[in-house]
């Protein structure tokens, strides 16, 4: 992910005719992480009912709305909109990145145009987006999966709440519920978790449960993922196979737009390579105490 210490302004550009409303959250939380939020508009033809939901939630969060009308049945005007405002801004000078909230594969052309001209660009969309829009991006984030995620925390939390609300013998501390990983029955990682000391681990991190993502896309996407991680090794890698965490992590976001741990119930990504159950760790102590952490394929 971007630092979020050079505060990095983005013109956040969201197509409502083809986002809903409920992952407004999401979607600026993921700004707040890279950046400040410059410009925040959204394009849609107001006067239909189709899009009534929206208001008030723009009210909260002090998003613009664009009016478009449909000049033509199934002719989708809000592109246009949002394509001549995102190259005006370009032009301006006064953002350092795009973040495009659609699954319109129409936005393809954009995002690549931005990118020519230095931008970076964070695409949202849920996983129907196409995937030329999602390569196009600098990061790519799946709305549907994070909303999931989301939910799920909220409804941990209340649950939590409410176990604190009942008295409980002293001495015992509550029961804590173990959340489903990607190694777990039900879950979609063709390799189990190293040992039961990581599962311990891991829960510690607060991983949580998968989103809705079919059981075809886990399995197609930790494939691409083991797959970019070995390329990452070998290329980066020393004499002996071994590469800093930090290094691969940066590496991995590049190659893969729309890589990011928490589609897969963590919080960190050292937990989620440990979870494939095909890498082995080495945590030395680095200077001044600070841990360097470095990993390498385990011989098979």
């Amino acid at each position: 992910m971007f630092e979020s210490t050079s505060e990095l302004r983005f013109a956040v550009l969201i197509d409502a005719d083809n986002v809903s409303e409920k992952y407004i959250k999401v979607i600026l939380d993921e700004i707040s992480n890279a950046g400040v939020a410059t410009y925040k508009r959204i394009y849609g033809d107001w006067t239909s009912p189709r899009l009534a939901s929206w208001k008030s939630c723009l009210l909260d969060h002090s998003i613009i709305p664009m009016q478009q009308y449909s000049y033509t049945y199934g002719k989708n005007a809000t592109d246009s909109a949002m394509i001549i405002d995102a190259m005006d801004i370009l032009y301006s000078g006064t953002v350092d990145g795009f973040a495009i909230v659609s699954s319109d594969s129409d936005f393809t052309r954009l995002v690549a145009r931005l990118r020519e001209s230095g931008m970076v660009v964070i695409g949202m969309g849920e996983q129907k987006t196409p995937k030329p829009f999602i390569s196009a991006c600098n990061q790519f984030k799946y709305l549907d999966l994070l909303y999931a995620r989301q939910q799920l925390e909220e409804a941990d939390d209340a649950g939590d709440s409410r176990e604190d609300d009942v008295s409980a013998p002293v001495g015992k501390p509550a029961p804590r519920r173990r959340r489903r990983r990607p190694g777990d029955a039900g879950g979609s990682a063709s390799e189990p978790s190293n040992c039961a000391c990581d599962e311990a681990e891991d829960e510690i991190e607060g991983e949580v449960a998968f989103g809705e993502m079919s059981r075809a896309d886990k399995r197609r996407h930790l494939r691409a993922i083991r797959c970019a991680i070995n390329a990452v090794i070998d290329s980066f890698g020393d004499e002996d196979g071994w590469i800093s965490l930090g290094l691969l992590g940066d590496q991995l976001g590049k190659r893969l737009p729309d890589f990011d741990v928490r589609n897969y119930g963590y919080k960190r990504l050292r937990p989620f390579l440990k979870s494939l159950g095909v890498y082995e760790f080495d945590e030395p102590a680095g200077e001044q105490g600070k841990r360097q952490i470095n990993l390498r394929q385990r011989d098979l």
